[in-house]
């Protein structure tokens, strides 16, 4: 790995993975939806994409776990395959909530950012333990990397690249 690739957030297989069909690494993307995750991978045919992953901040159960947080924005990850190259291309965009009456709207004409997207965020209390001393505890996290870290592995372990695109052409 060269420091452009972990620059754009690129991830090559390991050596002698075998790389499978188009089909296959898409099942395996799919495959990363979880009722209890607080992403969601979806058809991107609606944006121009084959693929989107995004938070489920407009999911009335994940309200209150992106409310904590006072967040406005969020994150998306496009991604296209290209067989050719045995490569998902990537890119992430991020837009901008806005909390009506305890329920996110999405803000027209914010501001919109693409490329590649690192963000960690961490909500703390101040709480009484058993023994009677007050100490931080974390309550939530919020972090880039818990939506993306499963994709690139389901690629990768499908012998593919991901590519992370930041100025080029998706």
């Amino acid at each position: 790995m060269g420091l452009f690739d972990w620059f754009t957030g690129t991830k090559r297989p390991d050596q002698g993975v075998q790389p499978r069909s188009s089909q296959e690494v898409y099942q395996a993307l799919m495959s990363v939806n979880r009722p209890d995750a607080s992403f969601e991978v979806r058809d991107g045919r609606p944006d121009g994409v084959d693929l989107v992953c995004e938070w489920r901040v407009m999911n009335p159960h994940w309200y209150e776990h992106f409310k904590v947080f006072s967040e406005r924005e969020f994150y998306s990850i496009l991604m296209r395959f290209d067989p050719e190259q045995r490569e998902i291309r990537s890119t992430d965009h991020k837009w901008t909530i806005d909390w009506v009456r305890g329920a996110p709207q999405v803000v027209h004409g914010a501001e919109f950012e693409r490329g590649q997207a690192k963000s960690v965020k961490a909500v703390w209390a101040l709480k009484k333990g058993e023994d009677g001393k007050r100490r931080w505890e974390r309550q939530a996290t919020f972090s880039t990397s818990e939506m993306k870290n499963p994709l690139r592995k389901a690629v990768t372990d499908c012998g593919w690249t991901w590519r992370g695109v930041s100025f080029a052409k998706l």
